[in-house]
């Protein structure tokens, strides 16, 4: 043959090659946008889910009492009062004044320490860290003990023990900053100097319980374990104005955290300085949690256990998971409050208690369920892999 018949053959392979190969590469990247837009509606999906259970669960709450009211007479009250075409007084005054406060806070606190609990996980790479890793419930506990036993207040007045809890949590979290800018702001660091911080406020503690009487005491047990009972409209505003700036700071640096599973040095790699992102991380965190322990008391396991929850669900791409975490972790802890409510009717148990039973065994689940991820969670690569994190759930696609 020829080298005009060479030539020839060699055009009608070349041609071929690359009609096969445009061809491949389109039906490669419709399936990739098929399986991604798959992937976006699963999430948006189970949050549209997590919104819907927090209502169901709001108007069975508004049931639980002494005065009878139906699921459906909840929310047409509340839409009354709204319009202000109220038709029953004193169903008004028991929805508005009476339960809706105690709901309201525990959609606030929930939603607040579940997303808390989620940038923790990933800002520290740890699935055991939720918004106490930072001592703040310890530093809380410390100033309430002060107010409490002593009296020793550092604004007196009605919101002289709130005040104490609030100020003394945001302690730890400026001891860790500082250590962390002298040493350096990886996980490690910030996880030993908190646990360090925490043991020694809950030591100071109960030192001062030694002096206490049986009365101060109580009050002592009563705000360690949670309480959604002790806000009021007038109260609720601030926790409602911090948490909600906290969740959407938290929300806006999510693509940031994704980075974080890849290791220190790639985020670096990609514009993100991981130890100031970790600092700002745990700010956030910590006047988001003081804020709500300072008016609900310490309520556990809800920063720790909701974002799990959620993970099993929608995955670790942590533009889906703070979301769907503080959604989840409203109806969380409104539901626990309910479970608190009816239980033991009519003497209520604290929702700390209740939280504490329901994720003490789920905690438990986790560990058998997921060992790895508990036993190398502190290695960000073994996290991300055990957790499900992928290119396109770290948001680089």
């Amino acid at each position: 043959m020829g080298d005009s018949g060479n030539v020839r053959i060699t055009e009608f392979v070349s041609k071929a090659v690359d009609e096969w190969a445009e061809g491949a590469s389109q039906e490669s990247a419709d399936e990739a946008v098929s399986d991604y837009t798959r992937y976006i509606s699963r999430k948006i999906l189970f949050i549209i889910a997590c919104i819907a259970l927090t209502m169901i669960v709001v108007g069975l709450s508004i049931t639980v009492g002494a005065y009878e009211i139906g699921f459906f007479e909840a929310y047409e009250t509340i839409f009354n009062h709204i319009f202000g075409t109220i038709q029953d007084e004193t169903m008004d005054g028991v929805v508005i004044n009476m339960r809706l406060p105690r709901i309201v806070t525990g959609i606030i606190a929930g939603s607040g320490l579940a997303i808390c609990g989620a940038a923790m996980q990933g800002a520290l790479m740890n699935p055991l860290a939720d918004p106490y890793t930072t001592g703040v419930s310890s530093g809380a506990g410390f100033g309430a003990t002060i107010a409490i036993v002593s009296g020793i207040e550092l604004v007196a007045g009605q919101y002289g023990l709130i005040i104490n809890a609030f100020v003394f949590s945001l302690i730890p979290t400026a001891v860790i900053i500082f250590v962390g800018k002298v040493r350096s702001a990886s996980p490690t660091v910030m996880i030993m100097a908190g646990i360090a911080i925490m043991y020694l406020f809950n030591a100071a503690s109960t030192l001062l319980q030694l002096w206490a009487d049986p009365s101060a005491l109580q009050a002592i047990y009563r705000w360690t374990v949670g309480s959604l009972a002790n806000t009021t409209w007038e109260t609720i505003p601030l926790m409602l104005a911090v948490t909600l700036a906290g969740v959407a700071s938290l929300q806006l640096l999510s693509g940031k955290v994704n980075l974080l599973s890849a290791g220190d040095e790639t985020a670096k790699t990609m514009g993100v300085n991981a130890d100031r992102l970790r600092i700002i991380l745990m700010i956030l965190v910590a006047i988001v949690t003081a804020v709500i322990v300072s008016f609900t008391g310490l309520i556990g396991f809800v920063g720790l256990v909701a974002p799990h929850i959620v993970r099993l669900f929608i995955g670790s791409d942590n533009r889906f998971l703070f979301l769907g975490s503080a959604i989840f972790g409203a109806a969380l802890l409104v539901t626990a409050d309910v479970v608190g409510r009816t239980i033991i009717a009519p003497a209520i148990l604290q929702v700390g208690v209740v939280t504490a039973f329901l994720g003490g065994p789920l905690l438990l689940w986790l560990v058998v369920r997921k060992k790895g991820v508990l036993r190398r969670g502190s290695r960000s690569k073994a996290y991300a892999s055990d957790t499900g994190t992928s290119p396109s759930s770290m948001g680089l696609t």
